[in-house]
């Protein structure tokens, strides 16, 4: 039940094993968190080749457990709009990939007159703990990592962690979450940081520039192909006017590798310019990232 980073990942390892899966999808797309090219990349590359088919648009109202070798498990589905029953299904097992609660019910909050939102933990960009939504700073207090909701991942929470104490010793920090790289573990791997093409193309049109975009194929790259990994593509989304990278997302071999180069690039404000002039290593996978960046200045990689 959902199609998001889990869901995709767990997907991977159970076709491995040779399990069929059934995505139930609540929104109208598979993989609603990507930047739609890479989605649709994805499932031509992960789910179309592989025994796994999927419901758009439905929620799983009703699961009834099983008895493994016995009894099913039972899922019945309603339409997302409607409420309407639409199907009902049998399966051997059920994974629930729909998310995660912050576990904040018992810290006693309410008694510091702490409002949460749906029981994440407001703070502001230094963390520290706000009263409310939008609300005042409760002095000395400070919340990291997946109960505040700000990014749900666990080196993000490391990186909140060393913000919260560098400004608890008078060293003022403050985490940019957009340049916080996100992966999804799949064969192949899938991984972003920054704003995808819809988020970059309102902003544009709200304040006013102009949006590039360059792609880097893996099928043009020799290390790729010497792995019979050619499938994927880097994308790279900047600002025509000041060059500055505003996001980048890939799908191929080792992306969650790759990702980091883009995501120190942003967070150290290095111009897409700048990096089409570094020298990358041949050859290597990151000549990937190197066609794309030269792509986006005019130039080419040969």
């Amino acid at each position: 039940v959902g199609s998001g980073y889990i869901g995709l990942e767990f997907s991977d390892v159970y076709t491995a094993l040779g399990s069929e899966v059934t995505f139930i999808e609540a929104l109208p797309d598979l993989m609603p968190g990507f930047d739609r090219e890479i989605a649709k990349l994805a499932e031509r590359i992960l789910i179309k080749p592989r025994p796994i088919d999927y419901r758009l648009g439905v929620f799983a109202s009703k699961v009834t457990p099983g008895i493994p070798g016995v009894k099913p498990v039972t899922i019945e589905m309603i339409d997302a709009n409607t409420k309407e029953h639409v199907e009902t299904i049998e399966v051997d097992a059920c994974m629930v990939a729909t998310g995660r609660s912050p576990a904040t019910k018992d810290l006693g909050l309410e008694d510091m007159g702490i409002d949460t939102v749906r029981g994440f933990v407001q703070t502001n960009d230094k963390m520290q703990v706000l009263d409310g939504p939008d609300g005042k700073v409760v002095d000395g207090l400070y919340c990291i990592g997946d109960a505040n909701g700000k990014y749900m991942l666990a080196h993000a929470a490391s990186a909140q962690g060393i913000s919260a104490v560098e400004n608890i010793v008078g060293r003022e920090h403050m985490v940019n979450h957009e340049h916080i790289p996100a992966a999804c573990f799949t064969h192949p791997e899938v991984a972003f940081v920054g704003l995808n093409e819809k988020q970059a193309q309102e902003k544009a049109e709200a304040e006013g520039w102009t949006l590039g975009k360059s792609v880097g194929h893996f099928r043009a790259n020799s290390k790729a192909l010497a792995e019979n990994e050619g499938d994927g593509v880097a994308k790279v989304l900047f600002k025509t006017e000041t060059e500055e990278i505003v996001g980048v997302h890939i799908i191929g071999m080792h992306a969650a590798d790759l990702i980091q180069e883009c995501a120190n690039a942003m967070a150290a404000g290095t111009t897409v310019r700048e990096i089409a002039m570094m020298v990358h290593t041949h050859p290597t996978l990151s000549e990937v990232l190197d066609s794309a960046f030269k792509g986006a200045v005019g130039m080419a990689a040969h």
